[in-house]
């Protein structure tokens, strides 16, 4: 490991963007991913680096058999180009570990506190204006708890990062189109990381708003043009007109009256067993799902290594892959760095849209 000084101009304005990638608990997959997404990116669209304790990251990839490029650790302000010949790391204040104390595929406070810290100081870089966007690798959530982070994953803890409150974040699960083409299939959950009985206790058609209000603006910035949206009915069928439940006609249906007339293109509640359907087939651009599986399960069978996770809503650019620690399969060469490409090239693409942050933001 070493450490060079600058090689470039640091306000030149036409240098790529900087974009931060944490690699999530390092007891998992994260960090064969990060290596092996840093190995394949473009670096000639962004000046990637790696937030993370060096020693750590070289020691993790080491005893599992892999021959990453030269760690180098620069500093945040560092302006140098990335490239794949060296692994840019940036170590955040206080990030020293002793490799020795994450076992691989090992729920541990050290492999939850390393995942925070790194999210933490690449939330506040990006808040500050040294980076433009932040991907993240996957956390596991019993080891942030047993770091003593009471928060139920990545959305949360970035809203608490900014000062916000954890509902104004939403997480929204995009998946590229297959070739280069703009289109693609995006999903925002109107509830989220917590039990289904809590989750129908709090839905709620303000809720629903928030959440299409969202994806509108996230789809927007992705598409180029405003999207189309449908919303997911809860029960079977759509209620059956009452039969199966009256939460269509009392929350969702209001919402989406609300929606239309806010002027977004909004149709529902929609039968969720065929929605999704219909969205693959073209009709429609964006879904809101009411609760976590209703939008997780058809966007993960359709593409589970391909989907990025998206958060919206705040004043910062963040993605990440859609899946996570992989701990049944860390150090054998099968974790898939697709995702964590994918969402490296929808973090350029926000960054390149015009006042994405500004108009997630403005959706809280």
């Amino acid at each position: 490991m070493a450490d060079h000084s600058p090689a470039h101009d640091p306000h030149d304005r036409a240098a790529p963007p900087v974009v931060l990638l944490t690699c999530g608990d390092p007891a998992g997959i994260g960090p064969e991913i990060v290596a092996a997404a840093w190995a394949a990116a473009a670096h000639d669209r962004a000046r990637f680096r790696v937030v993370a304790d060096a020693g750590m990251l070289a020691s993790v990839l080491s005893r599992r058999g892999f021959a990453p490029p030269p760690v180098v650790v620069v500093r945040g302000d560092d302006p140098r180009p990335s490239a794949a010949g060296e692994l840019l790391v940036i170590e955040p204040p206080g990030s020293a570990i002793d490799p020795g104390a994450i076992p691989d595929a090992t729920i541990s406070a050290a492999g939850g506190e390393a995942a925070a810290r790194a999210v933490e100081w690449a939330a506040a870089a990006a808040r500050s204006g040294r980076a433009a966007a932040i991907v993240t690798g996957p956390l596991h959530k019993e080891a942030l708890h047993a770091a003593g982070y009471d928060v139920p994953g990545h959305t949360e803890l970035l809203a608490r990062a900014c000062g916000m409150p954890d509902d104004a974040a939403s997480m929204m699960l995009w998946l590229p189109a297959r070739d280069s083409s703009p289109g693609g299939l995006g999903v925002v959950h109107a509830t989220l990381h917590e039990s289904l009985r809590n989750a129908l206790d709090r839905l709620s058609a303000d809720r629903i708003v928030a959440a299409g209000r969202r994806l509108h603006h996230g789809l927007a910035a992705l598409l180029g043009r405003p999207p189309r949206i449908a919303v997911a009915a809860l029960n079977p069928h759509g209620g059956e007109g009452g039969l199966f439940g009256d939460e269509e006609a009392r929350l969702v249906a209001p919402a989406v009256g609300r929606l239309a007339a806010a002027g977004l293109a909004a149709t529902g509640p929609l039968p969720a067993d065929t929605l999704f359907v219909r969205a693959v087939a073209g009709e429609f651009d964006g879904v809101v799902a009411l609760y976590h599986d209703q939008g997780h399960i058809p966007i993960k069978l359709l593409g589970m290594h391909r989907a990025v996770n998206i958060t919206l809503g705040l004043p910062l650019v963040r993605t990440s892959v859609a899946h996570g620690t992989g701990f049944d399969i860390v150090g054998r060469g099968k974790a898939d760095a697709s995702g964590m490409l994918a969402a490296m090239d929808a973090a350029l693409r926000l960054v390149a849209a015009p006042g994405f942050r500004a108009a997630s933001a403005s959706t809280s």
